[in-house]
């Protein structure tokens, strides 16, 4: 079992960077993998990077490809998702989540076990 906490969302400029965190409860974090989605309105849930419990193997939508990166800390429990070059389009609640398979890195949101209550990321042009 773990809790999960996202936070480092903002508004910011286009072409500008935020760090999101992911901060997991308790001495377990080395256990899971952990990917990001991220929801707009009226939109569906889609899949935005994902990394194994190692960090070896990781998974990033294309979208995001050369813009954003994922890394993990697991001796503080905490994952981060650092963005660069942010565009309007990438406005959303970005969700941590965190997968039971320990070396899953990939897109399927049902293979997910535990999420964060998602932090705002806004993008203006």
């Amino acid at each position: 079992q773990v809790q999960l906490v996202a936070s480092g969302g903002g508004l910011v400029q286009a072409g500008g960077s935020l760090r999101l965190s992911c901060a997991a409860s308790g001495r377990t974090f080395s256990r899971y993998a952990m990917g990001w989605f991220r929801q707009a309105p009226g939109r569906q849930r889609e899949f935005v990077v994902a990394s194994s419990r190692s960090g070896g193997s990781t998974s990033y939508a294309n979208f995001v490809k050369g813009r954003f990166t994922i890394s993990r800390d697991n001796a503080k429990n905490t994952v981060y998702l650092q963005m660069n070059s942010l565009k309007p389009e990438d406005t959303a609640v970005y969700y941590c989540a965190a997968s039971s398979d320990a070396d899953y890195s990939g897109s399927n949101y049902a293979k997910y076990d535990y999420w964060g209550q998602g932090t705002q990321v806004t993008v203006s042009s």
